[in-house]
């Protein structure tokens, strides 16, 4: 009997260890929030006894928290350039690298009381006060934004209207709120805004927006962070990022 009550106990404590090493954390790009937090769900249905817990933000500012060691599994970028930092740094696991959705740069205006923006020319116009744009140490958006800007040579003369944002969910706040007459977000964040704001056009001038995907180098739960990875490849997956407006790589 005393070996009885010793293994449940035993099994008593060992129960919630086992359900805390299903737990994966996954640090995500601002604009994937939508679509991951349904994600999400799908997954743990599908990895019976799993758990999965997001932590959305700028890129580059996710990339910083894991660098100080925040206990993060997986790491999915809106950028190429962030996911590079973070393999010279050693902060992901290179080989499960992978390319999983692209997306496309927008300029947006409020809904109410938009300025009517033809082209990046108009930004200099007296009815353009305030443009916000993403923090471009940390916020890819605002790497994309800088070099569509600076290859129609606007960088400089814009600068003094720029409002800087911390996520892309900030500057489509800051458009959403009519608090600035422009902002350069992605097309998956315009349409999450709905009918808040209005897509003035769509420029040219930067890199492909591809988002990359990795394990985190320092996971403890580096399978189950790989399934999370594999999970996004699925239809059940692909049919949420599609719905979203993300496209394939």
């Amino acid at each position: 009997m005393r070996s009885l009550r010793l293994l449940s106990v035993a099994l008593a404590l060992a129960l919630p260890l086992a359900a805390a090493a299903q737990q994966i954390t996954v640090s995500a790009a601002a604009s994937l929030t939508d679509a991951f937090k349904e994600i999400g769900p799908k997954f743990e249905a599908a990895k019976a006894g799993s758990t999965v817990r997001f932590n959305f933000a700028a890129s580059g500012v996710l990339l910083q928290q894991i660098a100080q060691g925040a206990p993060v599994d997986v790491f999915a970028s809106a950028d190429q350039d962030t996911m590079n930092r973070g393999a010279d740094q050693k902060l992901v696991d290179t080989a499960t690298r992978k390319d999983f959705v692209t997306n496309s740069l927008v300029l947006v205006e409020p809904a109410q009381g938009a300025v009517g923006l033809k082209s990046l020319q108009d930004l200099s116009g007296a009815s353009v006060k305030r443009i916000a744009v993403g923090k471009t140490a940390t916020v890819p958006v605002g790497r994309y934004t800088k070099q569509v800007l600076d290859n129609a040579k606007l960088w400089t003369t814009l600068e003094p209207k720029f409002v800087q944002a911390d996520s892309v969910r900030q500057v489509l706040d800051y458009v959403s709120r009519g608090e600035v007459e422009a902002g350069f977000v992605y097309r998956t964040d315009a349409a999450v805004a709905g009918d808040k704001v209005k897509v003035a056009f769509t420029p040219t001038g930067h890199t492909p927006v591809t988002y990359p995907i990795a394990v985190v180098a320092e996971s403890r739960q580096k399978a189950l962070a790989g399934d999370f990875i594999a999970f996004l490849s699925t239809p059940a997956a692909q049919e949420v990022l599609t719905r979203y407006g993300f496209g394939k790589p």
